[in-house]
């Protein structure tokens, strides 16, 4: 049975396309669709459905638009409630796509509407499972996000829904099925998950934590709800896009792609609320950026950080970005719901620059510079990777302020004093001072290359110990 993966890294999310005798299948696509149209065209096939396993929290679908440029229909599990036209299918119902089958087997847990796809081979042998977020490869999906979108569903009620699921639905399956899971390592819709992005159900009986078969429902709940951060806060905004529907993604790249001179910009974010995001390299963004603007770099986990740092998804943004890349860019935001961007800077900040426009900078140091403080007098360091890469190893007498509570971690922060803050490379230490130096924070210097640059110096003494397990 022909089933492709298509893995988009950068917010660690897999969809998945299978095709037979001329008809064609999609499952939780991304907001981009044309990838997927091309690929059906490749086989000269027709997309049939959209399949989704459940309302997602961390992307904004594409079925929407998928459908009004195929004429596909949309699937989701029992009780989904969708807010536009769509298949609510019955547990155990079959669809064909040429002659394969896909059977649905309704796995609430992670969601209540959340559903695991049976794949059948043109023989009816059962080849696979498309999990979305019922189960992970080494994890299973949180069971805390629903109850920020309808409060009475508890995250303890969930999780015993997903225990039951699993233990009904999942577990008596054939050990050979392949699972294809939504997520792979990177996600914040599990807590563990492993950087393989397919296994056997027989062998995730075998390591999967969840599916210990010892864990009572009660065990089972503890050990799942342990551990769990707060999730971001675009999340419940995307669960209700998924829902209610949202703007086709070609209106949102012809306003978000709009060429804007110096003065057009430099009006715009006079006029409007908007936050200035530039996407270049952080080593480039230290040496000049717009006044108040923040770096957030498109080569990172681009869209989860600013899902993460810029609360409400109908924010309206102004771009900043290396030529060439703009589209990119407005794509990436799209996919986390920010559909709000107005424009790019035309030129980049070099046209900013030629202008003669006022420029800003954040002082930076290597890991010689910053032993060389050290050795003159005690020096105040920030380190703002999370707390379970803090816990594991973390420089003598640093603190723990992370970029993605910033809110938090800047409460920590003395104006009076000089920081120097850190995170493993560089990307988030750049973030988190551009953020600050924003909100009028001077005193906050960039180490450059981050921890790993400085524990391979070897000049600093490091704290190491093992992380408890239950602490992420």
């Amino acid at each position: 049975m022909k089933v492709e993966q298509i893995y988009t890294g950068c917010i660690a999310h897999a969809a998945y396309y299978i095709e037979n005798n001329g008809e064609a299948a999609i499952f939780d696509p991304l907001r981009e669709v044309q990838p997927y149209i091309d690929r059906a065209k490749k086989d000269n096939a027709k997309i049939k459905y959209v399949f989704e396993t459940h309302f997602h929290a961390d992307f904004v679908s594409g079925h929407l638009d998928l459908v009004k440029k195929t004429g596909a229909k949309i699937v989701f599990g029992p009780t989904a409630k969708p807010g536009y036209e769509a298949t609510v299918a019955k547990d155990n119902e079959i669809f064909k796509v040429g002659n394969y089958s896909i059977k649905v087997i309704h796995t609430p847990g992670h969601t209540m509407e959340s559903t695991t796809y049976l794949l059948l081979d043109e023989n009816g042998n059962e080849h696979g499972i498309i999990t979305g977020d019922t189960l992970f490869i080494g994890d299973v999906g949180r069971p805390d996000l629903a109850q920020h979108v309808i409060a009475d569903l508890t995250q303890e009620k969930l999780a015993g829904y997903l225990f039951d699921s699993l233990r009904t639905k999942i577990m008596p399956l054939s050990d050979e099925l392949i699972v294809y899971p939504n997520h792979g390592a990177g996600s914040a819709c599990g807590k563990n998950m492993s950087k393989e992005t397919t296994d056997t159900l027989g062998h995730q009986k075998q390591v999967n934590y969840a599916l210990n078969p010892k864990l009572t429902k009660e065990q089972f709940i503890k050990e799942i709800l342990t551990g769990l951060v707060t999730p971001p806060g675009y999340f419940p905004q995307n669960v209700l896009l998924n829902i209610k529907g949202y703007e086709s993604i070609d209106a949102v790249l012809k306003r978000g792609t709009k060429e804007l001179s110096v003065q057009e910009f430099e009006a715009a974010a006079n006029e409007t609320d908007a936050v200035i995001i530039d996407t270049r390299d952080a080593n480039v963004f230290t040496n000049g950026f717009i006044p108040n603007s923040i770096n957030i770099g498109i080569d990172g986990s681009f869209a989860t950080w600013v899902g993460t740092l810029i609360p409400d998804v109908k924010q309206t943004l102004l771009i900043v970005a290396d030529e060439g890349r703009e589209q990119e860019v407005v794509t990436r935001l799209a996919r986390v719901g920010y559909d709000h961007a107005i424009g790019f800077l035309k030129g980049g900040f070099k046209a900013w620059l030629d202008a003669g426009k006022e420029q800003d900078k954040i002082l930076s140091v290597n890991e010689d510079q910053l032993s060389g403080s050290m050795k003159s007098g005690t020096v105040n360091i920030l380190d703002v990777r999370k707390v379970s890469e803090f816990n594991s190893e973390h420089l003598v007498d640093s603190e723990n302020a992370p970029l993605d509570f910033i809110n938090e971690s800047m409460l920590k922060i003395d104006p009076k004093k000089t920081y120097y803050v850190h995170c493993a490379g560089g990307y988030r230490s750049v973030v988190f001072i551009s953020i600050l130096q924003a909100r009028g924070f001077r005193n906050l210097v960039n180490v450059k290359g981050g921890f790993n640059a400085l524990k391979e110096s070897g000049k600093f003494k490091i704290t190491d110990y093992v992380c408890p397990t239950t602490l992420l």
